[in-house]
């Protein structure tokens, strides 16, 4: 008879094993692939891009000198070039342009600017700077760009010496 019991309490006991077998597989298993499904989660993010223009020049001042050395005897008109400023923009709306004015109300002396070679945009043709905006590059739309800045000094010798003093404005606006 202990034989039998035996082999009663043997097979119990294998049973016994193998349920408690079970069980932890399905904890052990189960547990992980659910952890791996509910174990992640989300959330929105917005990127939002405001109205963005920049317009800079590459040098804070440009001293333009009409000395002798410019002067043709017999003409009253003297003039000075300078070409050593750059203009740079970045906008990201269409329909823009780049105005420039001054904000010297009476200039003794005339002062011109030209936008020399801009990668983007069409340049006007030189323009005499006065306290009123004009137009200086249209179309530059959505870009950044740049140009370089041809100022142009120009005196009479019938209007004698002075200087004048400018304060130059680029502004980028509606088209």
């Amino acid at each position: 008879m202990r034989k039998t019991r035996t082999m009663k309490s043997g097979r119990s006991l294998k049973k016994l094993v193998l349920f408690h077998a079970l069980i932890l597989c399905l904890f052990c298993f189960v547990g992980r692939a659910t952890a791996q499904i509910y174990g992640s989660d989300f959330h929105r993010v917005t990127v939002t891009v405001s109205t963005l223009t920049a317009v800079q020049v590459s040098s804070g001042s440009i001293s333009l000198s009409i000395t002798g050395a410019g002067a043709v005897a017999g003409q009253d008109q003297m003039t000075v070039v300078d070409q050593t400023t750059n203009l740079l923009w970045g906008t990201n709306r269409s329909t823009r342009k780049i105005t420039v004015r001054t904000n010297l109300a009476a200039p003794q002396f005339t002062l011109k600017v030209l936008a020399f070679n801009p990668t983007v945009g069409t340049a006007m043709p030189e323009v005499t700077v006065s306290t009123t905006a004009t137009d200086f590059l249209r179309d530059i739309g959505r870009s950044s760009g740049t140009c370089a800045l041809r100022y142009t000094g120009i005196a009479l010798a019938s209007q004698g010496i002075g200087n004048d003093s400018h304060t130059i404005s680029f502004t980028a606006t509606a088209q």
